[in-house]
């Protein structure tokens, strides 16, 4: 009667498959939760202290680090290992379903200690996957859930196949690579964004091989942190598959969005936002974030922090759009944009932005630094003119600043309210910026608040501001002619805020 070992800290779609195993014949062996698990669900299983005869220590520490369980994962298809096994009193195991202690999500918590940390790195689990992997010639390896129906499928079809253990296998090696980075990442430097001046090892999954890169003549393929992820740790609703433009742009638009508390629409296209706003319903900050450039807007793509509702969806109008991402999308939105059959749909599992760290690559090397979330703790706004602002230019103020950490360098962001009127970056220099976003907004200019993501190195762009219309400004400050900058603003009546901190985003 073959035997299998659960012990899984993710129970998802545990049950299903133990009973799949059951109903095959398979003999189960199981430890701790998991073994409560399944004799709750009135599942025959022998624990693992039962089965070894050893019961768990130290508070759990040890559960399966026994030579019964590892003889038993280990012990080849040969005449020799099979007598040893019964001269010892165990039994062959051939399928292992294990998974691991969540340690990347307990040192994601801001509050975890270094005690907590330790107490989440995995032994046994690894152990037992790395017996398993090793002996895949024999022994299946089960390490995501995701595997499970696959496998119960291969097992019901008269068992699984050689090439299926070896792809489990690899997964396996590449699972406990990452993790075991995980845990080297952290123990060096145990601040969530450290970069270390040592090696950094990094392990990456397949998602996709994508149908080209920016150009038809450039290959290109999305690979993912953690294994068995949809594109941007996502899941594709509806229409084609996304492309590496698609791809750039919905990131750039979903680290926008979720930037936000209130319902948010960031619309993007090629890499800068061209319209972001908020309101009390994303349906009425939709038509807001289309009006900062509805011609730039034609064949962007749009990202939400909140579920995507029908009246949003009809909100869209006849305006093409090429995807959306938001955290989920309601049954009846999906009916009104299933007609939309090229628009690519993207349910996004929450709203953060993840890793805390981001890579770029340059020649012969790749760029590490932690992700801008926005202003440091302890950031204090100064006012640096006699006229401070009113409380709805600081209102807008605040708005804006937050979109212009989202804008190519030099960004400048011309805001009312919860919402952008006129952006402009991108562009070598500051003053520039300052003209195009002006250009956007047109009329809105005028009673229009602005901010910079950086110092102005001269007072030209603070005069472009005033010809537009500005009457409220914030920027980092730090520029040694921050004097004539602050004159300007004087002069025109526009009461100025200076943060300290710089948002470049090259």
């Amino acid at each position: 009667m073959p035997q299998a070992i659960l012990s899984v800290h993710d129970k998802t779609g545990l049950i299903p498959f133990a009973q799949g195993l059951v109903e095959l014949g398979w003999t189960l062996i199981a430890s701790g939760g998991t073994a409560r698990l399944l004799h709750e669900n009135g599942l025959p299983v022998t624990e693992v202290a039962a089965y070894t005869g050893s019961p768990e220590i130290l508070g759990g520490r040890v559960k399966t680090l026994h030579p019964a369980i590892h003889g038993g994962l280990l012990a080849r298809a040969t005449a020799a290992d099979q007598a040893e096994l019964e001269r010892l009193g165990w039994d062959m195991i051939d399928l292992v379903a294990v998974n691991l202690y969540p340690f990347e999500d307990t040192i994601a918590r801001p509050d975890v200690s270094l005690e907590e940390a330790i107490e989440n790195i995995d032994i046994g689990g690894v152990t037992l996957i790395r017996a398993a992997a090793k002996n895949h010639a024999r022994v299946t390896l089960v390490c995501d859930p995701g595997d499970y129906p696959a496998v119960l499928g291969e097992l019901k079809a008269g068992g699984v196949s050689p090439e299926k253990r070896h792809d489990l296998a690899i997964k396996g090696f590449a699972h406990t690579t990452h993790y075991d980075s995980a845990i080297t990442r952290y123990l060096s430097d145990p601040t969530p964004a450290a970069c270390h001046e040592e090696e950094f090892s990094l392990s990456l999954y397949p998602v996709s091989k994508l149908r080209y890169g920016e150009n038809p003549h450039q290959e290109a393929a999305l690979y993912s942190y953690a294994p068995n992820t949809g594109p941007l740790g996502g899941q594709v609703l509806q229409g084609k598959a996304l492309s590496y433009n698609n791809l750039l742009d919905l990131d750039a638009a979903w680290r926008a969005a979720v930037s936000y508390q209130r319902p948010t629409i960031v619309i993007v296209k090629h890499l800068s936002p061209c319209g972001i706003a908020s309101a009390d319903t994303l349906a009425q900050a939709f038509p807001l974030a289309l009006a900062s450039d509805p011609i730039s807007a034609f064949g962007g793509v749009i990202a939400t922090n909140q579920p995507f509702d029908a009246e949003t969806a009809r909100a869209l109008g006849e305006l093409f759009v090429e995807c959306i991402a938001a955290p989920g999308f309601s049954a009846e939105a999906l009916q009104v944009l299933a007609s939309r059959k090229n628009l690519r749909l993207v349910s996004m599992p929450d709203t953060s932005v993840e890793p805390v760290f981001e890579l770029r690559s340059v020649n012969q090397g790749i760029l590490r630094q932690s992700v801008d979330l926005g202003d440091p703790a302890g950031t204090e706004w100064r006012s640096v003119t006699q006229r401070a602002p009113t409380a709805a230019e600081m209102d807008a103020l605040r708005f804006a600043w937050k979109a212009c950490q989202h804008v190519k360098s030099n960004a400048i962001v011309f805001a009312q309210g919860e919402a952008t009127v006129g952006i402009g970056g991108g562009q070598p220099n500051r003053v520039d910026c300052v003209r195009i976003a002006a250009l956007r907004a047109g009329s809105k200019s005028e009673g229009a608040v602005m901010a910079s993501d950086a110092f102005f190195p001269f007072p030209d762009s603070v005069e472009e501001a005033a010809k537009a219309g500005i009457t409220a400004i914030v920027a980092p400050g730090g520029s040694v002619r921050d004097g004539e900058s602050i004159a300007a603003a004087e002069a025109h009546n526009i009461a100025m805020l200076f943060t300290g901190v710089r948002h470049f985003r090259h």
